[in-house]
């Protein structure tokens, strides 16, 4: 393969691709064409991503300059390079974001009765009522704090909303330091629904507001000279020394409780907020004026979306849907049975996640299960799943769950999952250490007539109730003999010690994945030098691990039509003449998040197809513990492809990459608009 597929050129900054996608998220907001409350939510979602952005992407590239890393990465980008680069789209992406708020959703907002109303425009009854859940609600729970040596300035929680308040006049004791921090505690809303004339009108008040108009009330006596919300963004990423933990339980607790006052990597202040204040504050925070951010409204946007619940508005949301369930598992009492009949493949929210549940729920309270064996990456704190394995084990079966507690933000849940879980009596397992557990697998064990009989559910989401309507997944149930042998050798693997074991069906990561796709790709390569058909789909969350990319071009360069769905990070570049012409990408941001992970190989005209937990990025690869299982069943593969070139005929929510490395919408098509994520919605209910 020619060594020039390696050059920079060819590679997307992968920082960069993240913030693109997350303007893409954003763009969505601007959409008219969709439910005005849910456009707010995309606005929500676009601040909570860029946050993660900075705690974790930011924060390891200021690490690294730190630490004077100067090796250049495939995209020949320094850490220092692309920390400048992130600050410029950062500061344009932060711009939209709030002239999305003002001049667009906030107007719209007002027309549809839903009033975010400022401090200028309150009357008389409204500050009236607000003076009196100031005294009442807010007054007993603030705690001001004077900056003087007495005082120092105090540690400020990642992502807390703040204020600096410049002061003039001396204090009962004398003192003047002029300056003085109020911290909203957490438990404040941020956002006041405020009495209503009228219940198709919707009037509410930001807490930041609140405390800007009665601030003085803290400081009796005292001139207030202004007042600014400031909030400080920090290094969010767990570091643990795997060669030198010894109870990573205990090394993750400790890691939790300092992750809250990690090193501060952004610095956002009101736009009011004078330079002299925001130089004090990048001071204390051991900032330069690179990290600050500079914002016209809230400091933490995110918080708005707590106004989509209170108004009950059906027209101004996605409209409500149930899930289907298939007809085979629905009309049995018995899902063992069923999955006995057949192999099933639920598409998830499109197919309801309940016959997952119902799988663990049934093995529980059936006395002809002996074993269950799950692993867990995020369920939330309120898992049916877990009450099932919970009751399991008091049941005196063998219980195994493999917990995976590094899930980035959801440590502190999965701690309190695996107490639960031993106190009952389970095998609580923490994975390998140096590894993550990212394959969703579950595995029970059976006695029937015939002897012992595995089922298996596998899957390309988490064991989580409350995402699996919201995420799309693919999930599969199976007794296959093959594939249930395979799943117990890699619980052997994460729960014992031995040697790798070869996989009959599986590919497992960090073993057998990646050189089972790199020689899946140069058989198609084959294949299209041959003359047989030769096609790759994929549909990804990510895509940035070298050595594929580098496959993906040959495979291109040989004639293989490539056509991938990659919703996040792509650091391939599509449609460079003589390299990527056949490569074609596109990312598609709906009223779903797109979250599945599905390879699809033509193989001369044999068609295979995969599902998998893993992205292709070097962590999926090479440091996580990956399941990729075959879809056997030709009705099964003939109904996933044909929901992959769904994807491939959006031209609604879909994007698509340019070998400029940005994206455009797709060219409205002469047959009209379609719509993915809707044409599957329509299908389930034809369906079930």
């Amino acid at each position: 393969m020619p060594t020039d597929l390696k050059r920079p050129a060819l590679y997307i900054n992968r920082e960069l691709s993240l913030l693109a996608f997350n303007r893409r998220v954003l763009e969505q907001a601007k959409d008219q064409t969709l439910p005005l409350l849910e456009r707010l939510r995309f606005l929500c979602i676009s601040s909570t991503n860029l946050d993660e952005f900075f705690e974790v992407r930011v924060a390891g590239l200021q690490q690294r300059v730190e630490l004077a890393a100067t090796a250049l990465s495939p995209d020949d980008m320094t850490a220092r390079e692309t920390l400048q680069a992130v600050r410029q789209e950062a500061l344009a992406l932060v711009e939209d974001q709030y002239r999305v708020l003002n001049e667009l959703l906030i107007p719209e907002l007002a027309a549809a009765q839903i009033h975010i109303i400022k401090r200028d425009n309150w009357t008389e009854a409204q500050d009236e009522w607000l003076r009196r859940y100031f005294e009442n609600d807010l007054l007993p729970i603030l705690s001001p704090l004077g900056l003087d040596p007495a005082h120092p300035f105090p540690r400020i929680l990642n992502k807390s909303l703040n204020f600096i308040v410049p002061l003039d006049g001396r204090d009962a004791f004398g003192r003047h330091s002029g300056m003085a921090i109020v911290q909203a505690p957490r438990a404040l809303a941020r956002v006041i629904a405020l009495p209503s004339p009228h219940r198709s009108i919707h009037q509410f008040v930001l807490l930041s507001s609140v405390i800007h108009a009665y601030v003085d009330r803290l400081f009796p006596g005292m001139k207030v000279l202004g007042c600014y919300q400031f909030r400080v963004t920090r290094n969010s990423d767990l570091y643990i020394e795997d060669e030198e933990v010894d109870d990573i339980l205990r090394a993750v607790q400790g890691e939790i409780a300092s992750r809250r006052y990690g090193d501060a990597v952004r610095l956002e202040v009101s736009r009011e907020c004078p330079e002299t204040t925001s130089n004090f504050l990048l001071r204390q925070f051991g900032l330069g004026p690179e990290d600050l951010y500079a914002v016209n409204g809230p400091v933490n946007l995110n918080r708005l979306g707590e106004i989509y619940d209170p108004v009950d508005r059906p027209e101004l949301k996605y409209g409500a849907f149930v899930p289907g369930v298939p007809r085979h598992i629905s009309q049995s009492p018995d899902i063992f049975a069923a999955i006995r009949r057949s192999d099933t493949i639920l598409h998830h929210p499109f197919e309801s996640f309940l016959p997952v549940a119902e799988f663990v729920q049934q093995a529980a309270a059936d006395p002809r299960v002996l074993a269950i064996k799950q692993t867990m990456y995020r369920t939330g704190p309120d898992s049916v799943i877990v009450d099932s394995l919970v009751q399991a084990a008091h049941a005196g079966k063998e219980v195994t769950v493999v917990i995976e507690l590094r899930a980035r933000f959801d440590e502190a849940d999965n701690i309190a999952l695996a107490t639960r879980l031993q106190e009952a009596g389970a095998h609580v397992l923490y994975g390998v250490v140096g590894f993550k557990t990212h394959a969703k697998m579950a595995l029970v064990v059976r006695r029937e007539n015939a002897g012992l009989r595995r089922y298996v559910h596998l899957g390309t989401g988490n064991y989580h109730l409350r995402t699996a309507k919201t995420y799309t997944d693919y999930g599969l149930l199976t007794c296959d003999p093959e594939i249930g042998e395979d799943v117990n050798h890699v619980f052997l693997q994460l729960t014992s010690l031995g040697t790798v074991i070869g996989l009959r069906k599986l590919a497992q990561s960090p073993f057998s994945l990646h050189a089972h796709m790199l020689s899946l790709i140069e058989r198609e390569r084959q294949h299209a030098l041959n003359g047989k058909p030769a096609h790759i789909i994929l549909k990804l969350n990510a895509l940035t691990e070298p050595d594929v990319i580098q496959a993906l071009y040959g495979a291109s360069m040989a004639g293989v039509r490539i056509h991938l769905i990659v919703r996040g990070i792509c650091c391939l570049r599509p449609g460079v003449p003589g390299v990527s012409e056949k490569i074609h990408v596109r990312s598609v941001i709906g009223r779903f998040l797109e979250h599945s992970r599905v390879y699809y190989f033509a193989n001369g005209g044999k068609k295979e197809l995969f599902c998998a937990s893993a992205d292709w990025m070097e962590r999926n690869f090479f440091r996580r513990v990956e399941i990729c299982f075959p879809i056997q069943q030709k009705r099964l593969k003939t109904r996933i492809l044909r929901d992959l070139k769904c994807y491939l005929k959006d031209n609604s929510h879909a994007w698509v990459l340019q070998a400029d490395g940005h994206y455009r919408r797709p060219r409205p098509r002469k047959t009209g608009r379609r719509d993915a994520q809707a044409e599957l919605l329509s299908e389930l209910a034809d369906r079930f």
